[in-house]
Order: structure tokens, then sequence, then C-alpha cells
């Protein structure tokens, strides 16, 4: 079989040809403009997040399987591949530790302000009459409350971190829903409440710009918002907003609504001293990544030997 892999660039430990491959073809970045091009002679496509969509789909008659090298899969069109016969694999839960300990990492510094102390050290701290420099609050994690917006496998994983260190725990109903599942407490509620709010759901046409404007203002004076799931989520400009106004204390993106970003993307320029951007690298420890370039390897095994596993076109 064609093997393609659109986006290699993107894995931190490279992928091997299974020995089965008749053709094998890594790709470091593939422009979406692209794909076609690259797939077309393909039985199995490999992809992080270059997307295959349903005019792609009507072009690539040979394509059987499609390998998403992620948990999340909104890059590919679900239902397309359904009516085209594709069948669409991920990886799911290998990066839940190194998400989830990025998001408390996160909290911490945010909480204890410690990029504005880090600047306090190099310019003000030389200057002061007393031995320390305490000019912006410094915020405990223990007895403060988490609001958890996606109880999969990341937000799990959070909640038995964030308990560990003290913190109250709650996971958010999906918005406007009737009836409240055990376990969960209705979403404005949660908003209301938390003092930090991360995300960790899909990004689906119910939950874009989820966190917008009146959200935002909903949230308690100084609530932190912690981002790792999909910058689509949250409403770039409405965020800017709330943290130019003071309302909130500070955010921690490890997403953006579009990737890589434009240069002059509103939370790229944004000064705001406690804002935390980093470039969609909370799933990438060490381990994380072996772990999906082994959920790969499993994946394309499993569907050669006519026995697919993690499929979500089913779903």
């Amino acid at each position: 079989m064609n093997i393609v892999l659109l986006d290699g660039g993107t894995l931190p430990t490279p992928l091997s040809a299974p020995a089965w491959a008749s053709e094998w073809s890594v790709r470091p970045a593939t422009r979406a403009t692209d794909v076609v091009h690259a797939l077309e002679d393909a039985a199995i496509a490999i992809t992080n997040k270059v997307p295959i969509r349903a005019i792609d789909l009507e072009r690539l008659p040979k394509l059987r399987f499609i390998c998403v090298a992620a948990t999340g899969f909104d890059c590919i069109d679900i239902d397309a591949c359904r009516e085209s016969g594709v069948i669409v694999s991920n990886v799911p839960g290998y990066s839940a530790q190194s998400v989830s300990e990025w998001a408390l990492a996160s909290i911490f510094a945010l909480r204890r302000n410690l990029f504005a102390y880090r600047e306090a050290a190099r310019i003000a701290w030389p200057a002061s009459p007393h031995f320390c420099v305490h000019d912006a609050p410094i915020l405990d994690i223990a007895g403060s409350t988490l609001g958890i917006v996606g109880r999969g496998a990341i937000g799990n994983a959070l909640a038995r971190l964030a308990r560990a260190v003290g913190m109250n725990v709650m996971f958010a109903e999906h918005r406007g829903r009737q009836t409240v599942r055990e376990g969960f407490t209705p979403f404005d509620d949660v908003v209301r409440s938390a003092d930090v709010l991360s995300l960790h759901c899909p990004l689906t046409e119910a939950t874009r710009n989820l966190i917008d404007a009146p959200t935002l203002r909903a949230m308690k004076r100084g609530a932190l918002l912690v981002n790792s799931a999909r910058g689509g989520l949250v409403d770039s400009m409405a965020l800017v907003e709330a943290l130019a106004a003071g309302h909130l204390g500070g955010a921690a993106l490890d997403v953006l609504p579009q990737e890589p970003p434009d240069p002059h993307e509103p939370l790229l320029v944004c000064a705001h001293p406690n804002l935390i951007v980093t470039p969609h690298i909370s799933w990438a420890a060490t381990n994380a990544a072996n772990r999906l370039k082994a959920g790969i390897e499993a994946n394309l095994a499993a569907f050669h030997a006519g026995a697919p596993i993690n499929v979500v076109t089913g779903v």
C-alpha cells in the first residue's frame, strides 16, 4: 500500500515505514491546496493538522484510510469520509499527561504572577530599598476552584493533578443542556464560580466561540482562562478586551484560531503581563510523542490486518 504522511515536520519522533508498505512518502508540510496532488496515488494518508475535506475526497478514489496523528480530528470531514467509505482513526489519550501538566504549570505561573516577577527581578529589584519586591498579586493554588470544560482523558487527568494540590474541581455540563449529569455542574454556574476555567473539549459548531464576550464578563473578576484544546473555542478579541479591562487576571493559551497564526493576531501582540501563549506544544512531551508514534503504528498495522482500531468514522 502507498502511504503518505502529509505533515511529518509536526512530529517530534519520526515515523518509520511499515514493512508491508509498497511506497512510503514523508512530506515535511503540505498546503491545503496541494492535498489532492500529494494523495493522488495513496491508499493511506497520515495527517496531524493538514485538512482533508469533501472536495478533496471526491478526487481521491484510491484513498481507503486516514490516520490522524492526534486525538482531535476536526481537520477531517468525517461525514464525507463515511459517504466515501474512507475509514478514519485517531490516537486517543496519548497526550493526557503532557497536556494536563502544561495546564497545571500554567495555572501556577498565572496565579503566582511568575512572569511579572521575572521582570521585577530584572528591573525593579536592583533598585529596591528592600530585600524583596511584591507589586503583583500572589495567589495560592490550594483552596481555589478549577472549572473544567470537557471530561475526556485530558480533563480527567487535569482534575487528578488539581485535586492533588488542593484545588476544588468542577466539571461543566454542556452549555444550555437542561438535564445535568451526575458529576457535572451547569455551565453558567461553573463560569461564575471558577477561579480558573480550563478548556478541554472538541471544537464543533456548538462549541465555536464558546468563550465569548458575555461568558468572559460572567467570569469572576481576576479569574484565569486556560485553553489547550482548540483556538476556535475562544473569541480572541473578546479575550483581549477582557484582559485589557482588568476583568480577567490572566490567560494561558497553547492554541489560536488560526495556526500558524497571522503575526498580527491580537493575542500575539497583546502586551498583558499575565498572558502566556505557547505554539501548540502542550501535547509534545517526550513520553507523549513516543506514545503518539506507537499509536500511529498500531493504527496502521490494525488497518492492514483488516481490523481497524480507534475508528472515529463510526462516532
